[in-house]
């Protein structure tokens, strides 16, 4: 096994990634490290349960979705090579250095519906070349296909750091001892095939017929037309239920449904669904809305939000297909 640390890996990388670039991610994983210390605290520190007010999405915030904001906010904005941040917790992005080369858009804390029941929940980052000396919010509205790194952090039972900059999806694993994060697994790759799927049934009312379709026939199982038994998961953190597929393959669906005609879908463009599908991508699985390759998508707002699909390729194309 590797032993090489996340700044030695990150130079070992240079032919696919600036110094200035290398220097961006180590300061998100500083930052995600502080909030590790913060969430191992719990509720010595007194900062579980709710912030009693809403983030710009209409969502009861937590005491650690601000927190952990704050702390990536502070690191962020003062960075040499940092033109602008945002964040799925503020309403417009923040502006930060004159003629900084990245912009970087991030999840401070996704599933923090897990934070009271001390289960999973993670930090998602995406970072894209910034496009003027003075950043404006029309800079953010670029393609996923244009991010130069994406990652999370996931806090468990050992915290991981999941990245990729353009060439395949690595792992990291936090030393407690050493505090630094080492590299784990190289060359991870999802297969196409897998047996478990990943998806809110609360929401089965609601889906458009072809996913209702496709489920139906996941779960009559050896019985159906599938032939073989498919096993559920669901974790109620993205970052948690792609760590599952990017280990040992499978399906994860945020899909459209008829519940809110309005939205479009449940999960962040920019936040969420960027940076996992180029995770995911990266590890040679798919990620569709159902319709299009979320890579693909031009955005047109800051929080704009998409429909999800992704992991396994044979399963994501047959899902996709029935649409």
């Amino acid at each position: 096994m590797s032993t090489a640390t996340l700044s030695q890996y990150l130079k070992q990388q240079q032919g696919n990634l600036t110094p200035e670039l290398a220097s961006v991610i180590e300061t998100i994983i500083e930052s995600c490290k502080t909030i590790d210390q913060a969430l191992q605290k719990g509720a010595i520190a007194g900062i579980l349960g709710s912030a009693e007010h809403e983030n710009v999405q209409g969502e009861t915030q937590k005491k650690l979705d601000v927190i952990s904001n704050q702390i990536l906010i502070d690191a962020l904005q003062v960075h040499p090579h940092v033109g602008g941040l945002a964040s799925e917790e503020l309403d417009t992005f923040t502006s930060a250095q004159e003629n900084g080369q990245y912009l970087v858009l991030f999840d401070p804390l996704d599933g923090s519906s897990n934070i009271d029941i001390n289960m999973c929940v993670g930090t998602i980052f995406s970072i894209l070349p910034a496009k003027n000396a003075v950043t404006q919010a029309e800079d953010f509205m670029q393609a996923g296909v244009d991010q130069v790194a994406a990652g999370y952090v996931m806090y468990g039972p050992s915290t991981m750091l999941a990245l990729s900059v353009g060439v395949g999806t690595v792992f990291f694993t936090y030393d407690v001892d050493s505090q630094e994060f080492v590299l784990t697994k190289q060359d991870i790759s999802i297969s196409p095939t897998t047996q478990e799927f990943a998806i809110n049934a609360s929401n089965q009312r609601h889906w458009e017929q072809p996913v209702k379709r496709y489920i139906n026939e996941l779960l009559e199982g050896k019985t159906g037309v599938r032939g073989k038994d498919f096993n559920m998961r669901w974790v109620a953190c993205m970052v948690g239920d792609v760590h599952r597929i990017l280990c040992r393959s499978g399906i994860f669906m945020y899909p459209y449904d008829l519940k809110d005609p309005k939205k479009a879908g449940r999960l962040r463009l920019m936040y969420e669904a960027n940076p996992m599908s180029m995770l995911v991508e990266q590890a040679g699985g798919v990620a569709t809305t159902g319709r299009v390759r979320i890579l693909d998508i031009q955005p047109t707002e800051l929080h704009q939000r998409v429909p999800v699909i992704l992991g396994s390729k044979d399963e994501v194309e047959l899902v996709t297909s029935y649409h």
